[in-house]
């Protein structure tokens, strides 16, 4: 209680400051105002894909979430758990992939990518814990293979998070809950000089906006969690929508202790609780500091934009999943670890007010490249977080650069087209301390993309979409001959996976104040090949095909009442290995939906909001002979809001439900066990029914 005690007074003397700290006239620090309504918005003539949408940053913040990534389920079919402490990346689920901490799903924030290639822990690793939730204008999200902006690890789809140039008012937030969960957060923005109004129109001044936030939580866990997230933010913009620059600053420092899974028989003999661990050593830190420069100029119908960053991660991370298995004296704890640098950037034009044949024509052209210069990528055998034999370690060197082109065709009132290409290029540059498993390998791809938009009729739309993508392997698994723990020969890994995807869709307007989509959609991939960060080793899987059916509707019946539910079911299987043919963790299906009433957005009064969600059993194993349990998560909201102040209590696992957040099938052993080990099912359990409560103050 005295830890909770020295929490909340620090956040209070952190908004305290926040509030003094701007005296700012906020009549000339907001931006030219720009109504997001979200998923329901009318985007008919608007996108390609039924499947492509964005979600507000508005619709976010009305749902009660229990970790940062769970923002993420914006994205209908994503399912967002965790299988160890709050600092490591989450593990997502959409269309039949077991995306593990983020292969085959690209998010990006601004357009900075925040997947890490060759990590430490697993291929495009994306921790989401950098992001502050009151930061997003928007969510741009995108499914499949189809658009050509969207290369690696983009397969399954993209999720780009906007964050806002300027706060309409300054904020001061502080949350707390059960199991000591404590969070601050303040922002605002100061108008550097004067706006000027003249015959053109008022030019803005340039604006400062500035953000904080700091968060710990020890989780119902009999080895409290122990987490710590401290972010900063700091941008400066000038110009408007139209034309403008802007340089950003963004920092994230995490740590945290770990329970992770664990065996089910040893929580059936009781030899743990629920909530207990079998390596009270496990947990890690890690930190990430990013400076981005974004330019945007619009003559006309051409645009042009130019986004540059720069990053430095780092991590290490304790894990033990099998216990005793390998080493009986010692145990099988191993560390992670890694530092690197990132570069990279992008520049597209638009050229729009062509004419093809006659007929209204968009092109676009654009160059993306990307350099991660990694130091010390390491595996280690750890006791108790300390060293005792390195595995491997590797400085990696790892770039590639990609230039894309799309043409948007408009051939009559109800046909248009867009028809894309990108073409990629990877460098991989190992060097592993000996001569078996270092080197460089060159590869590269050139991936076709299709889209044709036909309607609207009758207020509905039907898109077809075609496009081949890929995601690529982890370095060190490109160049690995040898195995680095027993020497023996090993299969070198393809740098760079082909997929291959389609899709036949519809949303329509047709019922007043509802908005539906649906879409039916397939993806093959050459191979599951990934490096296996947990091992040190490449496993080859074989080539897999999935298919599937995505449905939505967003209703909005009344100014006072918004409704959504979304469905997809899936089929994934492997290619050519009948009958073991099930892919692991892959989800058959899920429901998510819910409502916020009352009070929407930033308008005053009373709200409430739900939502649910709910996915099926799903594969453990190849055969299906293992399965995991069916879960289903309930979470509620209530509060008061007026224009400066706001009240909220939050329930989250609101039926106090004895749900699995994930589920694993495989062989550990437990002190006295046999040295073979057993087969089981080890879970990391979800969290139970708890309550927070959220006071805001705006300025």
């Amino acid at each position: 209680m005295k830890s909770l005690r020295f929490h909340l007074s620090a956040l209070l003397a952190l908004a305290g400051l926040a509030a003094t700290a701007s005296g700012h006239d906020l009549s000339t620090s907001v931006l030219d105002d720009t109504v997001i309504i979200g998923k329901r918005t009318d985007l008919l003539g608007e996108v390609p894909a039924a499947s492509q949408n964005s979600a507000s940053g508005a619709e976010l913040r009305a749902r009660p979430l229990l970790r940062r990534g769970e923002v993420l389920e914006a994205v209908p079919g994503m399912i967002v758990t965790q299988h160890a402490g709050g600092g490591k990346a989450n593990q997502y689920f959409l269309r039949g992939f077991n995306l593990d901490h983020g292969t085959d799903f690209a998010i990006s924030i601004d357009g900075m990518p925040v997947n890490m290639r060759t990590h430490a822990h697993g291929q495009g690793y994306a921790d989401l814990n950098i992001l502050i939730p009151e930061l997003v204008e928007r969510v741009d999200y995108y499914k499949g293979t189809y658009v050509a902006r969207n290369g690696d690890l983009s397969s399954a789809g993209s999720a780009d998070f906007n964050l806002i140039d300027a706060f309409p008012q300054g904020f001061a937030t502080v949350e707390f809950g059960e199991y000591n969960f404590v969070r601050g957060v303040f922002g605002d923005t100061i108008t550097l000089g004067t706006d000027e109004v003249g015959k053109g129109g008022t030019v803005r001044a340039p604006r400062l906006t500035f953000a904080g936030e700091y968060t710990y939580y020890d989780g119902p866990w009999d080895l409290p969690e122990e987490f710590r997230r401290r972010n900063g933010f700091l941008r400066y913009f000038d110009g408007d929508a139209d034309n403008h620059f802007s340089l950003t600053l963004m920092t994230n420092r995490s740590e945290w202790q770990s329970s992770d899974q664990i065996a089910l028989r040893a929580l059936q003999a009781g030899q743990i609780g629920r909530f207990g661990n079998l390596d009270p050593t496990n947990g890690g830190d890690t930190q990430r500091y990013s400076a981005q420069l974004h330019w945007q100029e619009r003559t006309g119908d051409n645009t042009t934009r130019l986004n540059v960053f720069g990053l430095y991660y780092d991590l290490n991370l304790f894990s033990n999943f099998t216990y005793f298995l390998d080493d009986p004296v010692r145990g099988d704890q191993f560390e992670q670890s890694e530092q690197r640098f990132v570069v990279g950037g992008d520049l597209a034009h638009t050229w729009g007010g062509l004419q093809f044949l006659g007929h209204e024509t968009e092109v676009t052209l654009g160059l993306q490249t990307r350099t991660d210069f990694i130091d010390g990528i390491g595996l280690y055998k750890t006791e108790a977080r300390d060293r005792f034999r390195t595995v491997r370690q590797d400085d990696v060197l790892q770039s590639s650069a990609g230039v894309f082109a799309e043409a948007g065709v408009r051939w009559t009132p109800w046909l248009r087209t867009v028809a894309g290409v990108r073409a990629d290029a990877f460098l991989a540059d190992v060097d592993a301390g000996s001569r078996g498993n270092s080197g460089e390998d060159w590869s590269g791809l050139i991936s076709p993309k299709f889209t044709a938009i036909l309607g609207p009729w009758a207020k509905t739309e039907f898109y077809l979409n075609f496009g081949t993508g890929f995601h690529s392997n982890d370095a060190r698994g490109v160049l690995t001959s040898r195995d680095p723990q027993t020497g023996d020969a090993v299969d070198r890994v393809d740098p760079l996976v082909r997929t291959v995807g389609a899709e036949f869709g519809l949303r329509t307007q047709l019922i007043p104040k509802v908005t539906a989509t649906l879409a039916a959609w397939f993806l093959d991939s050459d191979s599951e090949l990934v490096y296996v960060g947990d091992a040190g080793t490449n496993e080859p899987g074989p080539a897999s095909r999935r298919y599937g059916l995505e449905a939505a509707v967003y209703w909005a019946p009344t100014e006072w009442l918004v409704l959504d539910a979304e469905l997809a079911a899936t089929h994934a299987r492997f290619r050519d290995v009948s009958p073991a043919d099930r892919i692991p963790l892959s989800i058959p299906w899920m429901f998510s939906g819910g409502f916020v009433l009352g009070a929407q957005g930033a308008q005053s009064g009373w709200f409430a909001g739900t939502r649910v969600r709910a996915f099926a059993r799903r594969p453990l194993i190849e055969d299906d002979s293992e399965q995991s349990r069916a879960t289903l998560t309930v979470n509620a909201n209530v509060g008061y809001r007026t224009q400066n102040w706001e009240a909220a209590v939050e329930c989250l696992n609101l039926l106090d439900r004895d749900d699995n957040d994930i589920e694993y099938f495989y062989a550990s052993r437990l002190p006295g066990e046999p040295g073979e080990g057993i087969d089981d099912k080890h879970i990391h359990p979800a969290e139970p029914r708890m309550f927070r409560a959220r006071l805001s103050y705006r300025w």
